[in-house]
């Protein structure tokens, strides 16, 4: 079996703390046409310099019926600046346009097959992964950015197309998993492309 979710797959279950407090689950989504759930952190470059990319793509598709939620499964014993308050304050500071919860054990992180941050994963209604991969092509310098397929993506499935590229390698820091060095890979994770 592959590490990532296959296209087609059911996205797993969870339920985990928001930096709003609550428990968020993915039942709670059940009436958004399209969910994109997509895995963060804190402090990688790749996060960082793209999130306001991605806060266009939001605010371009929300309107639209798309749902977003990021999630963080990295380890704050890796990098500090990664733990649940960094991520309210990161919020409170930026104030972005989706939930961002906290996989403080990692099990989402691992029932998705989330290998880097950001990586992006798109659902549609039934809730069968449509598209896995990057936002856009160059995250650490989005003023070079030649391709969007995130957006691609959504403009495909909202115009009932099939999503033309529905794979592709994300490009970030890897997921920073608990008691290991800061650069680990699980052994079974590999490019989606």
């Amino acid at each position: 079996m592959a590490f990532t979710l296959d296209i087609g797959s059911k996205a797993p279950e969870f339920r985990l703390r928001s930096t709003t407090g609550q428990t968020i689950a993915l039942s709670d989504f059940a009436a958004d046409p399209l969910l994109v759930i997509f895995f963060t952190c804190n402090h990688c470059p790749y996060v960082v310099n793209s999130d306001e990319m991605t806060r266009r793509t939001v605010e371009r598709f929300a309107p639209r019926g798309v749902r977003f939620v990021a999630i963080n499964s990295n380890s704050p014993n890796t990098y500090r600046e990664d733990d649940f308050e960094h991520m309210v304050a990161r919020m409170n500071e930026h104030k972005f346009p989706w939930l961002y919860l906290h996989d403080a054990a990692q099990d989402v992180a691992r029932a998705y097959g989330a290998l880097r941050t950001p990586h992006f994963f798109v659902f549609d209604r039934d809730r069968r992964l449509v598209y896995t991969g990057r936002g856009i092509d160059a995250p650490r310098d989005p003023t070079k950015a030649r391709t969007h397929e995130l957006d691609d993506a959504l403009e495909d499935l909202l115009a009932g197309r099939p999503v033309r590229t529905p794979r592709t390698n994300p490009i970030g820091c890897n997921v920073k998993w608990d008691g290991r060095d800061a650069h680990w890979m699980p052994p079974e994770a590999c490019d989606l492309v």
